[in-house]
């Protein structure tokens, strides 16, 4: 048995399928989600888990080597668009529809519990060497 990092069988095996410019969107509870990409759903109740620590969890998983977002998440929810430009410094910045858009071409989406709106990011994985 794991005794750190993510434990979630389901979560933990996917992140190790992934590949160098892989997708993976980290969503709220509201985003739509397209066939194709495989979904680990994690939410249990509104806000659980929120965002903010699923998203520390697969940073500290994950090499990232890029990041996009809705421009939409600075006004709706400037909580998540703090998060995320502390998070990812070269976070780039589309339309929610655009990012709608880009999320048919992930490879994972992880949903959260989170009930706030425009709290989801797409990540482009890198490599470790």
């Amino acid at each position: 048995m794991k005794k750190s990092g993510i434990l979630n069988r389901h979560l933990a095996g996917a992140l190790a399928e992934l590949g160098h410019g892989d997708g993976v969107l980290i969503c709220d509870v509201g985003m739509p989600i397209p066939p194709g990409p495989r979904v680990v759903d994690l939410a249990f109740r509104a806000g659980v888990p929120s965002f903010a620590e699923v998203l520390d969890g697969l940073l500290d998983e994950l090499v990232v080597d890029g990041a996009t977002a809705a421009e939409e998440t600075g006004e709706a929810n400037p909580e998540a668009a703090r998060l995320l430009t502390a998070r990812l410094p070269d976070l780039e910045l589309v339309s929610h529809e655009r990012l709608k858009e880009l999320t048919a071409s992930a490879r994972l989406v992880v949903r959260t519990g989170e009930a706030r709106p425009y709290a989801n990011v797409l990540l482009r994985c890198g490599v470790f060497f």
